[in-house]
């Protein structure tokens, strides 16, 4: 069995305290972890700096070379795991096994990832909007039009308290190094592989052990890594969303409740759309922030709800080796028996119906785990409780509503597809200040561009426009 210790910027750290990692399924044993604790953190923080001082001592220009390596040595290599080593077969199983997903599923978030490694100079070009990256590694410099500017990093690492639902979240944290920033990874329990493996593939491709740090643990770690950390991305439930309104050392990333919204000149033309709408709510497993899980019209809602369900509702679990696998598993006891409860209790309302209830029980039980099936929901009206909620899994509502009143009705929205040629309607949907991300036209909600941000721009999260004036030579 393979023991995976605490990486203190680098150093591996063998902890009395361990917690196991185990398949979702067998309970078998896959790894023993290292627990860290909250003083440890607060400990290690003392020396962040170096972190950024390490990276900054290479040009941005090579880090970024160096990230292009690990991007194949993460999807190709074995890498060092702990006191073993790990193929990349043995990821994509190990992943599978504690989180429940599929392992295509797997697979396919590691070509996400290497991907978006791959492209890093694309993306940074995009996001920092044509600066030169040297100006964020100075602090200083001129842009092309002649102008002086400075950046100022706002923290030197940037902490990370990591879910272990989904693994395409990583993607979030992948432009950090390339940016010359430090990582602190606070890993979900079931979910060590995807930070201790790109750590290794970053270490062999030349990157600064120093400039990354892994702490395993309980809520203490995740909440010293929140406090001692200056800049720091925390994903949860509406609940931690909430909690970390208003905090400027805090981006917090929870549900989407995304959705997509067939306006009136082309509802009647419902059918065209099906296939976009069944993948905006089943690709992943419906894991996503991304994922759909409302659909809004005026008119047609039960026939639209009826399809969906026919073509959702017969998908049962499978196993997770299998290459037609689509559901997850909720890896944690009693999960999902209060998600379907949740999901009952509001289906008692009146304007609310079960669309799927004909294609059999939703709530799949194992002994160890569980599986909830595709669910679609009926919603006579935007007022029905069920229509603004979101689950971790293939569920959407289909909502009917006005389509004068759907734009307030919809609520705070990470991603809105809005499939109308309505020119008004458009302008109000492009000035709706609640919709994070807005694709106009019949683009899946599950559809990203790495070219624009996911949920807020990470460089203007960590990097400060200040002004800046200078005459003379400047030596720093």
């Amino acid at each position: 069995m393979i023991h995976i210790p605490i990486l203190r910027w680098g150093e591996p750290y063998t902890s009395l305290e361990t917690d196991k990692v185990v398949h979702f399924d067998t309970g078998e044993v896959l790894a023993e972890v290292s627990r860290a604790n909250a003083s440890l953190v607060s400990r290690d923080m003392r020396h962040a700096q170096r972190a950024r001082d390490v990276l900054r001592e290479i040009p941005i220009k090579e880090v970024l070379q160096r990230v292009k390596k690990a991007a194949d040595l993460y999807t190709d290599a074995t890498l060092p795991l702990g006191d073993g080593k790990q193929s990349p077969e043995d990821f994509v199983r190990m992943q599978s096994a504690t989180t429940g997903l599929p392992e295509h599923m797997c697979r396919f978030n590691m070509k996400k990832n290497h991907f978006v490694l791959s492209n890093m100079e694309k993306i940074l070009d995009s996001l920092t909007r044509g600066l030169d990256l040297e100006i964020l590694s100075r602090g200083w410099g001129v842009e092309s039009r002649g102008v002086p500017v400075s950046y100022q990093a706002q923290s030197p690492v940037l902490g990370m308290v990591l879910p272990s639902n989904s693994p395409g979240v990583h993607t979030l944290w992948l432009p950090i190094i390339p940016m010359q920033i430090g990582l602190v990874l606070k890993p979900g329990p079931q979910e060590p592989w995807t930070p201790y493996r790109m750590t290794q593939a970053f270490i062999s491709a030349g990157i600064p052990k120093e400039a990354i740090a892994i702490y395993p643990g309980l809520g203490d770690v995740g909440a010293a890594v929140l406090k001692d950390c200056p800049r720091s991305l925390i994903f949860g439930g509406t609940a931690t969303v909430e909690q970390y309104k208003g905090n400027p050392r805090v981006q917090a990333h929870g549900p989407g409740f995304s959705k997509i919204v067939l306006a009136d000149d082309v509802v009647d033309n419902w059918p065209k759309y099906l296939d976009l709408m069944c993948d905006s709510v089943f690709v992943n497993s419906g894991r996503g922030c991304i994922n759909c899980s409302g659909i809004w019209a005026s008119r047609h809602t039960k026939e639209i709800a009826a399809a969906l369900a026919e073509r959702l509702g017969p998908v049962e679990p499978l196993p997770p080796n299998d290459p037609k696998a689509g559901l997850a598993a909720f890896t944690v006891l009693g999960q999902a028996d209060g998600v379907w409860a949740d999901i009952e209790r509001d289906l008692k309302s009146p304007g609310s119906t079960h669309v799927t209830a004909k294609y059999g029980d939703r709530l799949v039980k194992r002994e160890r785990c569980a599986y909830l099936r595709p669910t679609v929901v009926h919603c006579a009206s935007p007022e029905e409780p069920i229509a603004k909620k979101e689950y971790m899994f293939p569920f959407v509502t289909v909502v009917e509503c006005p389509e004068a009143k759907i734009l307030e009705a919809i609520g705070p929205t990470l991603v809105c597809s809005v499939i109308t040629e309505n020119a008004k309607l458009q302008r109000q949907f492009l000035d709706a200040t609640h919709i994070d991300r807005l694709n106009l036209g019949p683009i899946p909600t599950i559809q990203l561009n790495w070219l624009q941000p996911h949920e807020g721009n990470i460089v203007d999260f960590l990097f400060r426009a200040r002004a800046f004036q200078f005459e003379g030579p400047v030596h720093a």
